[in-house]
């Protein structure tokens, strides 16, 4: 009996472990080992197709910023309100430098040229003291509205352009240059009421020149010449 106890053994596993079988086939001929390197290869290049299929909604989200941009066509010298702008979310890559992101920067700002629905605004976009250093190459440097005596002149003009602005002189058939190289920042939209009063254009000047014209435009009829 205890001898039958004896030979009572614990049952063997039914397969060896992986281990040990990756061993006996290393250990092997080289035909299993090429065999076991195709397999190996073979899986690699089911994870790594598995991953490329994967990497587009493993991908992170781009970082995206809030953009001002045009609500519909905006003509050169109109006065921004709300409704005229609407803000977007842009691929921070993307965004513009200098870029808006608040309705309230616009409201009751000149926008200095047209601007096509979904164009994102920038600092440079509004009439005021960046866009005119900018544009006189200056930081010495004012934005001045003067009211031209002609109307149809306005029409003419374009921001970027290089005008003088004179006025009448003392003698019949004489005029006053009051600044020369003055340069256009925008031409404001044309107003309800009388012709006569004539269309308001913003130049930049340098500020040795922007308070005597400012002055003379009030006290008397100017027109810009182009150059």
């Amino acid at each position: 009996m205890i001898d039958d106890q004896r030979r009572v053994r614990r049952p063997r596993s039914l397969g060896p472990r992986l281990v040990e079988r990756v061993g006996a086939v290393l250990r092997g001929t080289s035909w299993r080992r090429v065999v076991l390197l195709r397999r190996v290869a073979a899986a690699l290049l089911v994870v790594m197709a598995l991953l490329l299929a994967l990497r587009p909604s493993l991908a992170v989200e781009p970082r995206e910023q809030p953009v001002l941009v045009a609500g519909r066509d905006l003509p050169p010298g109109v006065t921004l309100r709300r409704e005229d702008v609407v803000v977007r979310r842009w691929p921070a890559e993307l965004v513009p430098v200098s870029a808006l992101h608040d309705p309230g920067q616009v409201e009751g700002r000149l926008l200095a040229g047209a601007a096509r629905a979904g164009e994102p605004l920038t600092d440079l976009r509004l009439a005021g003291q960046e866009l005119a250093r900018l544009a006189a190459g200056s930081a010495d440097t004012a934005s001045v509205p003067i009211r031209l005596a002609d109307a149809d002149v306005a029409s003419l003009l374009r921001p970027g352009m290089t005008v003088d602005v004179v006025a009448a002189g003392e003698q019949p058939d004489s005029t006053v240059v009051l600044a020369a190289g003055a340069v256009v920042l925008t031409v404001l939209a044309a107003e309800d009421g009388p012709a006569h009063r004539g269309r308001l254009v913003l130049v930049a000047l340098p500020r040795s020149a922007a308070s005597r014209v400012a002055s003379a435009a009030l006290a008397q009829p100017v027109t810009v010449t182009l150059r």
